[in-house]
């Protein structure tokens, strides 16, 4: 049995390869249950400093990328203690295999490492947004997603550096002189996405609006609900998506419906032309009444003698609300609508027709009076 083992295949011998086979099985029988454990020791830290984070949630964002991470790492740091096979050895583009299998292993711990911190960002967002949850300020709600999606291209336009730095052995000031002089030419070409990028810096420190907000901009009415790096999506009342461009977002007029500070109401009543003036001073004094019974929704209001031509009488209702969301004004709104109908049947009066009468009289001369009858 000693001697199968240490019989040598491909410059290595059998208990060699069964060693570096063994550890990597090991590894991903347990990686789940490693991983858990370092997750949980690392929990332990930010337990200290962040009380209010459930373990679970911390496993959860963790626990993958960390199980890949040390199950790689691991793996290629075993497989590298193999001795090279000299029969596996040629050249690829003037680079020998052993080279390149080395820079493959040192290019899949470099990827899942990237991936970790990807989602330690996104934990550090999600303990900031429970933190920014219990403020009334929406500002620092917008700021935790903008820094998270921008950490996460930072991260991994430095990821891509380091690959091109250890795995290809290139100079990266060359590089970035080099992708310098591409950078410009793209930039005349992604003008647009650059505009994007740079109206949304001006909607960060401007901050015209947040998160949640409730918006009219460009003939779409909608909530806001993520503000990006390169546009803004609303969901409209229609419960569609719509994405506008954060360069949009900034040129255009736009409504913010959530900072209005009051809701306004208007009704404009028209009566027949005859009806009595003290019913039409007793519908105003009863509206009046209504809205002192109402004082805490309604802080301002009035109610007046608008109009009187020779089609009707216009009586002018205005009232203005605390903001209160729209479903509660719809509600207060139907409410003072049927109070007001009500006052109208028990005073009688007549609403002016919509309609006209057309009136065709007799031509003939010898009607008599009959011809001050109009025949229809």
């Amino acid at each position: 049995m000693m001697k199968f083992l240490e019989t040598v295949f491909l410059d290595n011998t059998v208990q060699s390869y069964l060693i570096v086979l063994g550890t990597i099985l090991f590894v991903l029988l347990i990686k789940r249950l490693l991983s858990h454990s370092v997750a949980s020791l690392l929990f332990l830290f930010v337990k200290n400093n962040w009380k209010t984070i459930q373990k679970k949630d911390f496993i959860a964002l963790i626990m993958k990328p960390l199980s890949w991470f040390l199950t790689v790492s691991i793996s290629v740091f075993a497989i590298d203690k193999l001795t090279f096979p000299a029969a596996w050895y040629f050249k690829i583009y003037g680079h020998p295999t052993d080279e390149i299998l080395d820079k493959i292993g040192t290019c899949l711990i470099i990827i899942y490492f990237i991936w970790l911190i990807l989602s330690l960002i996104d934990f550090i967002a999600l303990i900031l947004e429970q933190k920014a949850l219990a403020t009334k300020d929406k500002s620092d709600d917008q700021i935790i997603v903008f820094f998270r999606d921008f950490l996460k291209v930072i991260f991994t336009i430095l990821g891509i550096l380091l690959l091109i730095k250890v795995v290809f052995n290139q100079d990266v000031s060359t590089v970035l002189t080099g992708l310098s002089i591409v950078g410009a030419a793209m930039a005349l070409a992604a003008k647009e996405s650059l505009e994007n990028l740079i109206a949304s810096f001006i909607i960060f420190f401007d901050k015209p609006f947040f998160t949640g907000d409730t918006l009219k901009v460009n003939n779409v009415t909608g909530t806001v609900e993520h503000i990006g790096l390169r546009s803004t999506r609303i969901r409209t009342v229609d419960k569609t998506l719509v994405t506008v461009p954060n360069k949009q977002m900034v040129d255009s007029v736009v409504d913010n419906l959530s900072m209005r500070s009051q809701r306004r109401a208007e009704i404009k009543l028209d009566f027949d032309a005859k009806s009595s003036t003290a019913s039409i001073e007793n519908l105003i004094e009863e509206v009046k009444k209504i809205f002192s019974r109402n004082t805490e929704q309604i802080v301002k209001s009035s109610v007046f003698f608008s109009d009187f031509n020779k089609n009707g009488i216009t009586v002018t209702i205005e009232f203005f609300t605390i903001h209160i969301s729209m479903t509660e004004f719809n509600q207060l709104k139907q409410s003072f609508n049927i109070s007001v109908k009500k006052l109208i049947e028990d005073l009688k009066l007549d609403l002016a027709s919509a309609g006209s009468d057309i009136n065709i009289f007799s031509g003939d001369p010898n009607a008599g009076a009959a011809k001050n009858q109009p025949i229809i």
